[in-house]
């Protein structure tokens, strides 16, 4: 279904199968599946499957202007975030497109905004996912780093929050090594570890802390300076 909601439309059977890793005659079983438990999939074999109807999520209520902001906003994520962000951003995209009604289907499908960045951020070479869900978990983070002197350290930081800026995407930590707020480049961290070591529930009030800080130190700098 996800698939149907995300690729260009009609999808073949042939692209549904390279998708899913299952042969095609096991696609035309899942089709004819799904169709029986009420999704309305127009299309047939050798023209290509448009899923008309998910009658696995309920229609949702948007102003034409939410609509714009949420297109505008999941395009921008794409171009800016980690791979597995930028894949969300398209998943969900796809998702709210297949439960709105048609008329704000096809201003989705032909939306007259869309995200550009002549430059981007340099590619983390971490899993940034992994850094995200130790934020979420409250996990202090064990980094290997490179800061702007080139010089290789190791920190153990307490993660508080990722910001992607213009010219780089950042983490915003307590550093543990030098009792002290930190601002560190994606770019820059060459590897991680996740610790056993939970500094919950800190996280919400250190991140409110750091953040304040940042403002008072705004009209130094355009960006947080990374180390």
């Amino acid at each position: 279904m996800q698939a149907l909601r995300r690729l260009p439309k009609p999808v073949t059977a042939e692209i549904l199968s390279d998708e899913m890793n299952v042969s095609i005659r096991t696609m035309y079983r899942d089709i004819d599946a799904l169709r029986g438990l009420g999704a309305v999939i127009d299309g047939e074999a050798g023209f290509g499957y448009t899923l008309i109807e998910d009658a696995a999520l309920p229609p949702l209520g948007f102003e034409d202007d939410e609509l714009e902001a949420l297109v505008l906003g999941l395009r921008d994520v794409a171009v800016i975030g980690d791979p597995a962000l930028a894949r969300a951003a398209e998943s969900a995209l796809a998702k709210i497109q297949s439960r709105v009604p048609p008329s704000q289907a096809h201003r989705l499908e032909h939306a007259i905004l869309d995200a550009h960045r002549y430059y981007r951020p340099e590619p983390p070479t971490i899993d940034v996912g992994t850094l995200r869900q130790a934020t979420w978990d409250e996990l202090v983070v064990h980094l290997h780093y490179r800061d702007v002197n080139d010089k290789e350290t190791r920190r153990d930081v307490q993660p508080l929050g990722l910001v992607y800026m213009d010219n780089s995407n950042v983490l915003l930590a307590k550093c543990r090594l030098r009792d002290d707020f930190r601002v560190f480049r994606l770019d820059r961290i060459l590897a991680l570890d996740v610790t056993e070591t939970s500094f919950r529930p800190h996280r919400v009030p250190l991140l409110r802390q750091h953040l304040s800080r940042l403002r008072e130190n705004m009209h130094r700098t355009a960006e947080p300076r990374a180390q």
